[in-house]
């Protein structure tokens, strides 16, 4: 993964450009920009978790054809302009009242070509606002790093378990920097009535041209894929 960002005045906006390829097929890549505000709030600028997820859809760039993928809190996109280049039909969602960051995530899908495959809906969690209630079926629901504060686990976890029980053949696939021993979202899986597994990040990677430590910035990140419970 190359990244190059361009602009060095932190009040300005800047571009991070991301680049795919795959080993077996060099003639397979891809470019994404991103805009991002270095001095902003944590929504506009592009965490180390997105380019994990983002290289993991990446990854599964064959399934994401013609399917509806969801990004919950999207802020700068990545991940869910990635799958939209891939072919898929990408819903973009963040806050409700975070209008700058809705307005970054019309940007994002523009600037890289697929305004016209991306839908952007302010969508708070815990909520049951009418966005979500209108929301067309679901295959796929991503997010990257929103597990940011404890206070947030329950909230994402109550509009995930929705979304899969209205969707029940789809799964929510995250990904998640451990920012503390202590913290963990396992206890509101029951609640919800999730199951969760973890996506080894290291063989994702492994085929792919991208280095582990470079890709995660030496954080520890993780990949979760969860389902509705049986």
């Amino acid at each position: 993964m190359d990244i190059n960002s361009i602009g060095t005045d932190s009040s300005k906006p800047t571009h991070k450009h991301f680049f795919f390829s795959c080993p077996d097929n060099p003639a397979e890549t891809l470019a994404v920009i991103i805009p991002e505000q270095l001095h902003a709030s944590y929504g506009m600028y592009t965490w180390p978790c997105a380019p994990v997820l983002a290289w993991y859809l990446w990854s599964q760039r064959p399934e994401l054809i013609g399917k509806h993928v969801i990004e919950l809190g999207a802020g700068t996109s990545l991940p869910g302009v990635v799958a939209a280049k891939c072919g898929a039909n990408v819903t973009l969602s963040d806050c409700s009242r975070f209008t700058k960051c809705l307005e970054n995530c019309r940007t994002s899908a523009v600037t890289n070509g697929v305004g016209d495959k991306v839908k952007i809906i302010g969508l708070t969690w815990g909520t049951f606002e009418p966005q979500l209630l209108k929301l067309e079926p679901v295959d796929l629901i991503i997010s990257s790093d929103c597990f940011y504060d404890p206070t947030v686990f329950e909230p994402i976890l109550m509009t995930v378990s929705y979304l899969l029980e209205k969707n029940p053949s789809a799964s929510f696939v995250c990904s998640y920097k451990e920012r503390s021993s202590d913290w963990s979202f396992e206890p509101y899986l029951s609640k919800w009535k999730l199951c969760c597994k973890t996506l080894e990040v290291a063989s994702i990677i492994s085929s792919s041209v991208v280095d582990v430590a470079e890709l995660t910035q030496d954080n520890t990140i993780q990949l979760f894929e969860i389902h509705r419970a049986s």
